[in-house]
Order: structure tokens, then sequence, then C-alpha cells
């Protein structure tokens, strides 16, 4: 006889222990099933081990979709404040970084152990590591067949993440399962990574990896629909020997459509080709030594190459047409991306489950009553900085609720 439960939760990340303590602690009769021997790796290994857990901030703006609007119940009905609160009951010590994240003082494991205690306060059962065969929908709920033994629930909730890191387990099981249920999903891809850049576009450049600065990058307006769900962030660059990566890149990487280039102004609080122009007659330097006043020399010294500059000419000898044209390389440097470092190094996956096929109140699918998907499974994204995380506990928190 398969064992019976109310609701079984595949997947024991962020979104899936969460779903799971909150059903459980209602009353219903939980499982929580998970393919991987190591419990929530994703959160272990974030915020460089102390898990930038969510961010005070967090709101829809943060967060990308088809639908931007689905987010905003969840997020309003679970916040930052609600989970610190659980931070603050297990006397977990934090601190603030910049822009709102929040992290462990002392280790991401915290969190882990956090999570688990709160599934044990409503005694829920642990598969794990447990490998699903078939799901299958009948009249009293759901059919899985399971390593261990089949099991029965009466409402099933997908919690299996996206493709991103596929080193600690990530799978496409949340979207064979959604189109198993003829539900749409919105064509994955990587987000939050490093974009790369080859041919003569970045010859000049590659020579300057490990060099970093903050900057303004943006993707311009996009086309269509989507307008208001363009990128513009100041965050820090880094040059890498394959393209370009940082707080800065990661963020844009997201709103970043392939072919179209990405604007990035190196210097932000200044209007380099004015600086210059009125410079010329005062200053006697040479363009590189005056550019290496305000960016680290090899990055000037690469700048004026890639654009035709003999970093050894003199200022004062330069046409203003030409300083202007330097100014834009500058202030208004676009460069067309040729990829990313793929799901290997994104930290989440954009799309997922289309967000129309399910209740913002619940995270049921309309289809297929009784089947949740919650988490990164789902077509919402959030930007870097603790978003994706807060996105985990209030989809959880929501589902865990009305299952």
């Amino acid at each position: 006889m398969a064992k019976h439960y109310d609701v079984a939760v595949i997947g024991a990340g962020a979104a899936g222990m969460m779903c799971a303590a909150v059903a459980a602690q209602r009353g219903k009769r939980v499982v929580l099933i998970d393919h991987a021997a190591c419990l929530a790796e994703k959160i272990r290994i974030s915020g460089g081990g102390r898990c930038n857990f969510t961010n005070i901030n967090a709101g829809p703006a943060n967060f990308l979709s088809q639908n931007p609007h689905f987010c905003r119940s969840a997020l309003s009905r679970y916040t930052a404040q609600d989970f610190l609160a659980l931070v603050k009951k297990h006397r977990i010590a934090y601190h603030e970084k910049h822009k709102g994240q929040l992290f462990c003082d002392d280790s991401s494991e915290q969190i882990i152990q956090m999570l688990r205690a709160e599934c044990a306060a409503g005694e829920v059962s642990w598969r794990m590591p447990c490998k699903v065969g078939s799901i299958e929908k009948r009249d009293a709920g759901f059919h899985i067949t399971a390593e261990g033994g089949d099991l029965t629930c009466d409402s099933l909730v997908i919690a299996t993440g996206g493709l991103s890191i596929p080193k600690i387990g990530a799978t496409d099981l949340g979207y064979r399962v959604a189109r198993q249920f003829d539900l749409q999903v919105v064509e994955p891809r990587p987000g939050l990574v490093p974009l790369t850049f080859d041919g003569p576009s970045w010859e000049a450049f590659a020579p300057l990896a490990g060099i970093a600065l903050e900057v303004e990058v943006s993707t311009g307006s996009a086309k269509g629909k989507n307008k208001a769900q363009h990128g513009h962030f100041r965050e820090d660059l880094l040059f890498t020997h394959r393209g370009l990566s940082g707080p800065a890149i990661l963020q844009i990487s997201s709103y970043w459509q392939p072919g179209t280039p990405i604007m990035i102004d190196l210097l932000p609080e200044m209007d380099v080709a004015e600086e210059l122009i009125s410079s010329k007659t005062t200053v006697k330097k040479q363009l590189g030594n005056v550019l290496a006043q305000w960016l680290p020399a090899r990055l000037a010294e690469g700048l004026l190459t890639a654009n035709g500059f003999a970093p050894d000419a003199r200022l004062a000898d330069m046409a203003d047409a030409r300083l202007r044209k330097l100014g834009d390389a500058i202030n208004r440097w676009a460069i067309v991306p040729t990829g990313s470092e793929g799901y290997r190094k994104a930290e989440v996956t954009l799309g997922g489950v289309d967000t129309r096929e399910l209740s913002q109140q619940t995270m049921m699918a309309n289809k297929a009553p009784g089947l949740y998907f919650i988490g990164e499974t789902v077509d919402v994204t959030g930007w870097l900085g603790g978003y994706n995380f807060q996105w985990a506990w209030a989809s959880g928190y929501v589902a865990g609720s009305s299952v």
C-alpha cells in the first residue's frame, strides 16, 4: 500500500522547507522529498557561505516576470520583516551589508538548521535522498512513484528550483511536471550570470582581467509590452579573462537580450568629454596620464588603444570632436555580449512555470486543483541581493498556508 499524506513537497530547498514547515504547523501530514543527499546545498553556498537570506527593501519592483504584478500578493503577505522575526526567534545573529542585504554573522548552515527545526516542529516526514519516478493525478489526489516506496497525497507542491548550478543537483523536473499537466512554461535561461565576449571587439579588453570599479550599467529600453522591464544599476563591475562580471553585470544579465548591447558608464560621476575639453588649456599631460587620474591605469590605456587613441598623445593637441568621441567611449560604452557563462555560473534561472497558470493568492495551478508551484520553478526572478530568497520564503508561505 502506498503511504498517504495530506501534502507532498518535492524539493527541500528554501521554498520547499518553508512550505512544508508552514503546512505541517497547521496540522497537515507533510512529506518532504528531495533527490540530493546533502540538504539545501544552494542555501549553504549562498552569500559566500553566509547566506544573504533576504533584503529589507524587497518589493515587486525588484523582480522580473512576464507578469510583473504576480509576485505582489505573496510578497505583501510574507515580508522580509516576517522572515527576520523567524531568524530572531532562532537567535541567529545577522548583519546588513549595503542596499538592504541581510547576511548571517556566522554561517548559512544556521538558516538550514532553522528551517529543519521549523519542519520538525510540525513533524514533517523526510524522504531523502529519494528520486521521484512518475506523478499521476487520481480522483483523490496524486500518486507518486518514488525510491523507498510509492506514496499518495491530496496536495502536491513542486519546489524543485531551476537549472542553475547543475553540479549541486539542479534538474528540470519542475518544468516536466508543469508540461505534463498542460501548463505553459516560459523558456528558462540563465540569470544573474557573468557575460562573455569574443572576437575583435574584446581583444583590447582581455588583458584587463582583475580590474574592478563602480559603474552604471543599463540595457536601454526594451521593446513592446515589457518596456518597464529594462534594467539600470549602479554597482561594481569586474573584468574577467572571458568578459565581464561583478554585481553590476550579474544584475543587468537578467535584463539583457541576446544580440543587443549593454551600456556602461565607467565614470558615472563625471562628464568625461567636458572635463577633457575644459582641461586642454591648463593641463600639459599625455592623454593616458590624464585618464589614469580617474580610472585604473591599465584600464585607461586599454580604453585609449581600443578606441584608436595613442596613450602618449598630448591632451592639448587633441581636437574637441576627438575628445567627445573618447568621452562617449567612457560614459556611454555600448558593447554586445556574445553570450553568458551559462547555468554553470548562473545564480538563478529566469523563466519557469508561467504565472498566468497559477493563483497569485495560493500558488495553485488553475488547471490542476491540488498542484502547486513555488520558488525558482516559477517565472519570478529577483535581483541580486537576497531578493530570490525572499520570493522563496513568500511563495512557500502562501502555498503552505493554503494546501
